[in-house]
This record gives C-alpha cells, sequence and structure tokens, in this order.
C-alpha cells in the first residue's frame, strides 16, 4: 500500500515538472515577411543590372516566395533552390567549406546543396527560421549582398 501511494505521489510531482514546462515557442516565417524580403534583394539587384531569381523558405524548408525577374537564366531557379538547402543544411550562409589543407578536397556535398555563395539564413536570435537566397547575379558575393539586402528589409520583424 505504502508503495502505490509512493507512485502515486512521484506521478503527480512528475506531472507538475512536465505542466511546468510548457510547450516550446518558435517564431515562424510569414508570407508578409518573405514576399517583402524577396521583393526588396530582387529590387536591389535589378538596381545593379542584375536579372535574378530570389528564393525564401521557411523552417520546414519549404518554399514562402520565389520571385524570377524578367530575363533571369533558367539556372538561377535550381541554383537558388540549392542555394537555400544548403544553408538549410548548415543553418549558415551557403558557400565554399572552410580552407582545407593543400590537397585535401572538399567535403562531399548533400543532394541538391551547393558550395555557391548567396544564400543566408533567416534568424530570430540563434534560431534559424527560414532561408534567403539570391542567383543570377553571376557572382556569389552580389548574390549574397542582395540577399542581405532582403534581410535588412525586414529586420526590425526578425526580432
Amino acid at each position: 500500500m505504502r508503495l502505490g501511494y509512493l507512485l502515486v505521489w512521484a506521478a503527480g510531482i512528475a506531472s507538475a515538472v512536465v505542466s511546468g514546462q510548457g510547450l516550446p515557442t518558435q517564431k515562424v516565417l510569414t508570407i508578409d515577411v518573405a514576399q517583402a524580403m524577396a521583393q526588396a534583394a530582387m529590387l536591389q539587384c535589378r538596381a545593379e543590372g542584375y536579372k535574378v531569381t530570389v528564393t525564401v523558405v521557411d523552417s520546414a524548408n519549404l518554399m514562402k516566395a520565389l520571385l524570377r525577374d524578367d530575363g533571369a537564366g533558367m539556372a538561377s531557379l535550381e541554383i537558388g533552390l540549392q542555394k537555400t538547402n544548403s544553408v538549410m543544411h548548415w543553418g549558415k550562409p551557403s558557400g565554399p567549406p572552410p580552407f582545407s589543407p593543400s590537397g585535401t578536397p572538399p567535403p562531399a556535398l548533400l543532394p541538391n546543396s551547393t558550395y555557391a555563395k548567396g544564400g543566408l539564413p533567416i534568424k530570430v536570435g540563434d534560431q534559424v527560421i527560414g532561408a534567403i537566397s539570391v542567383s543570377g547575379a553571376h557572382d556569389g558575393d552580389k548574390d549574397a549582398a542582395c540577399a542581405q539586402v532582403g534581410l535588412d528589409k525586414v529586420a526590425d520583424k526578425l526580432k
């Protein structure tokens, strides 16, 4: 009988601990924010004379916004998706791996990812809630700069 009381007491304590913790919370990338950042990135690249594709995905790596400017190359769509995949795989900007010793090949790529620059994580604090990529400026640094303009446009909403 004493064991029964002890088990009921322990279950009550465990229940209180679990209910006190609550459910985790997560910020969500809204369609309005995704579209605003995509539009800002595309307009920046357009102002610099580049025809690009901008891709925005959410935390599940599902497409949230896609803009392909008039005249953007067909490959820019696929490369943009590979950039966002790379960001979501690693949680950091797309691009070549860190320096490796001479003669050492870079690590193998994950399927549908790339070492090309131009993909950036969308973060709230340390939490990655999505990714934005720009492809088509013919230079990964220019792609990344346009993507950063998109992030800067909505920085006040990413808090």
